[in-house]
């Protein structure tokens, strides 16, 4: 096991600190978020090929604006949370739907549940990432396909200078290399079979987020990545397998 993957400890006043922070600041104005993502979210699931009547587990849900591309689109959906503000917003707006409001590190479902089982954009905020995704891969179906999107810790940006996370960071963020995700999950018992770059920062609402001054700078950064190659990406999606008993 890398030195990246061995777990943290994981006590109740981490959980609470965390916990508060997602309750009262990064979901402070929860109702209108994922407003502008919902055609990144469709490309998302034509781009899987996610079939109709599949069971979907979606790991840091947040208020659910993925799940409802996939509810809309005739799947069963269910999700996890560590906010109970996010998780409330949630089951408002998809009622049908199994949501929990707890640390991923624990999932509440029986093993060999979900056709698919997703994380985007939070596992770098994980107190144990590896415990979470032996977590997903125990509730996960044997042929289950696993989607999870990561930061890059060599994010061109970032290596410049001008870029040093995001505010989450002060709740936790843990940023690691592609080939240190690629380590993380194969301790995991996961295979990744593809990545991609991330390109929901092509959008209006992400370029003019923050100071009239830093719009340019914001501008230029999305027009580049559909040209950059994958190393220097801001975010990458990996598509994942359950790796079979002789680890291949």
């Amino acid at each position: 096991m890398s030195k990246q993957a061995v777990p943290d400890v994981i006590t109740n006043d981490d959980v609470k600190e965390i916990k508060h922070f997602y309750d009262n600041v990064y979901h402070a104005n929860a109702e209108g978020e994922h407003a502008d993502f919902s055609s990144h979210y469709s490309a998302l699931y034509r781009r899987l090929g996610i079939q109709q009547g599949s069971r979907v587990l979606d790991v840091a849900c947040g208020t659910g604006g993925w799940l409802q591309i996939c509810h809309d689109s005739g799947c069963e959906v269910s999700g996890v949370d560590i906010s109970d503000r996010a998780i409330d917003l949630c089951r408002e707006r998809l009622p049908s739907g199994a949501f929990h409001a707890q640390p991923a590190e624990t999932l509440p479902f029986e093993e060999n549940s979900f056709n698919l089982v997703s994380c985007l954009g939070s596992l770098e905020h994980f107190i144990d990432p590896l415990a979470c995704l032996m977590e997903m891969r125990r509730v996960a179906k044997p042929d289950a396909l696993l989607v999870i999107l990561v930061p890059n810790k060599d994010f061109l940006t970032r290596k410049l200078g001008l870029f040093g996370g995001t505010y989450q960071v002060d709740a936790k963020e843990v940023v690691r290399t592609l080939p240190e995700w690629q380590a993380l999950f194969h301790a995991a018992g996961l295979n990744v079979q593809e990545r991609w770059r991330d390109l929901h920062v092509l959008n209006r609402h992400w370029i003019m987020r923050g100071s009239k001054a830093s719009w340019p700078l914001r501008f230029a950064q999305a027009a580049a990545l559909p040209f950059w190659p994958l190393k220097w990406q801001y975010q990458v999606y990996h598509r994942c397998s359950i790796q079979s008993h002789g680890g291949d």
